[in-house]
């Protein structure tokens, strides 16, 4: 008599749970540094403030109205208003738009080009890895602030030649990052493996290298747009930065120093804490991001 089979009666045995992926893992990291949660929370007020504010809070930031000049906070204007009529809580949000925008498009600018520059410096090697790179280090021993001030001094820039100018400064130490990164990542196996089979070293760079060195590039483009409206902030202070009518929170600051003298708190101080706090705001966001992507803290 052949055995008869009896099926499995027990309970299914349910799969093991599926391991948190590495940004889930990166995500958790970041939203347990609490100071880098309350950064990004500043910087969405920030946007919110300077993009969707005027929506709500309309004021004429074109035209001059000299019979409510250095007008003290009141229901009419919150912030009151500056020398030439312009109401300061409206001119806060034109000049956070402009300093926001700058600051932003330059960081990734700059993160851009020092990425494909220490990556190509690191890929290489040899001489070309050394010419590269002496060139960063002499680029470097030249204060970013000196090059903006000659710069500005022959020619007041628009919007897109800030950005332009910002970014061409402020690409070194993002390109070392880069590079050193580059230098661990481009030994590894899947990359000799590519290049054993005939793949090109574009390809190894753009389908290896770079998406492998990704924490460590928005690690750095998040400093970077710290910086850079912090040195929009130095240039317009010094008067130096965009055209009238436009301005940034580091014009608002200059226009308003004078008047500082007269009591006129309310034309320093709010552009003064808005750049302190976004500054501060991005760094704290670049600080959380390195430890979620720091493996080495990962328990």
């Amino acid at each position: 008599m052949s055995a008869v089979i009896q099926p499995h009666m027990g309970r299914a045995k349910t799969a093991p749970p599926r391991e948190a992926s590495g940004a889930r893992l990166a995500v958790r990291r970041f939203l347990r540094n609490k100071l880098a949660v309350v950064g990004l929370a500043v910087v969405v007020f920030f946007f919110l403030f300077c993009f969707a504010g005027p929506l709500v809070y309309s004021t004429d930031q074109t035209h001059t109205m000299l019979q409510q000049v250095n007008l003290a906070p009141s229901g009419a204007h919150w912030l009151g208003t500056d020398a030439v009529g312009h109401d300061e809580l409206g001119r806060l949000m034109y000049g956070g738009k402009v300093s926001l925008i700058v600051g932003v498009a330059a960081g990734v600018l700059a993160t851009v080009i020092g990425t494909l520059w220490g990556a190509a410096a690191g890929y290489a090697g040899g001489w070309i890895d050394a010419v590269m790179m002496r060139i960063v280090d002499a680029g470097i021993a030249i204060p970013a602030l000196f090059i903006l001030l000659v710069v500005s001094a022959i020619a007041t820039p628009g919007l897109t030649g800030l950005v332009v100018i910002l970014g061409l400064v402020s690409w070194l130490v993002p390109s070392r990052l880069v590079r050193a990164e580059t230098l661990t990542l481009k030994n590894r196996d899947y990359v000799l493996t590519l290049r054993a089979t005939g793949g090109t070293h574009a390809r190894a760079i753009l389908r290896h290298i770079l998406p492998n060195s990704v924490s460590t590039i928005i690690v750095a483009a998040t400093f970077q747009v710290a910086d850079a409206i912090l040195l929009v902030a130095y240039v317009s202070y010094l008067g130096m930065g965009v055209r009238p009518p436009q301005t940034d929170w580091g014009g608002m600051l200059s226009a308003g120093l004078t008047a500082a003298y007269s009591g006129y708190w309310w034309l320093i101080l709010p552009p003064g804490l808005a750049i302190i706090l976004v500054v501060w705001a991005f760094n704290a966001i670049g600080d959380g991001l390195r430890d979620a992507f720091d493996v080495r803290g990962r328990g």
